[in-house]
């Protein structure tokens, strides 16, 4: 039981770890590529779930607020057509949503995305949190995601969690989320899922 609980631990490591750092979006870049979805502000807690062990592998958070953005901490995601700095992904139009997916979701794992949503305010708030926050460490991607969530309005009692499969149940008690499941079969790892991205 302890050696599973140890590759379980090590599975997690290595999934929801930093990439080296990128060149840093400039604020230029960031205005001319700002979007944002039609509809009301919303957080959408995104999590990587892998398939046979149905364990929680990496969190995000996308934000639609006055812009839509992915606080994607210790993230993989890199591609020249989206701009990052530090763990915030910019101008996420559909497009740059189903790259993302795409690259994150393959045979050996799936995508749990859950949304509610929230006032504008609160978009916003979130959004400068994420800005903020800076470069998020390894295996940190869940607590400072919750550390972040916990900052607004109505999500201050959700529980602090290193776990991104126990951050999903927790969010999943929130009044109002609406949950989608996103699946491909292809093989391979996060980095061949984005070299097969096209924006």
């Amino acid at each position: 039981m302890r050696i599973l609980a140890s590759l379980i631990v090590v599975a997690f490591l290595a999934a929801c770890s930093s990439q080296p750092p990128s060149a840093q979006a400039t604020d230029e870049i960031i205005a001319q590529t700002a979007y944002r979805e039609a509809g009301p502000a919303t957080l959408t807690l995104i999590t990587m779930i892998n398939n046979g062990s149905q364990a929680g592998a990496h969190t995000a958070l996308m934000i639609n607020g006055s812009q839509r953005v992915i606080f994607d901490p210790a993230g993989s995601f890199r591609n020249e057509r989206v701009p990052r700095r530090d763990d915030v992904l910019y101008g996420i139009r559909p497009a740059v949503l189903a790259a993302y997916k795409g690259a994150h979701a393959r045979s050996e794992y799936h995508i749990v995305l859950q949304t509610v949503e929230v006032k504008p305010e609160v978009a916003e708030q979130a959004i400068r949190l994420a800005i903020a926050r800076g470069s998020v460490g390894d295996a940190q991607c869940a607590a400072s995601t919750i550390a972040l969530l916990r900052q607004l309005d109505g999500f201050s009692q959700m529980s602090s969690t290193l776990f991104p499969k126990r951050l999903m149940n927790n969010f999943a008690t929130l009044p109002g989320v609406q949950t989608e499941k996103y699946y491909e079969d292809d093989e391979g790892t996060i980095l061949d899922g984005i070299a097969k991205v096209q924006l």
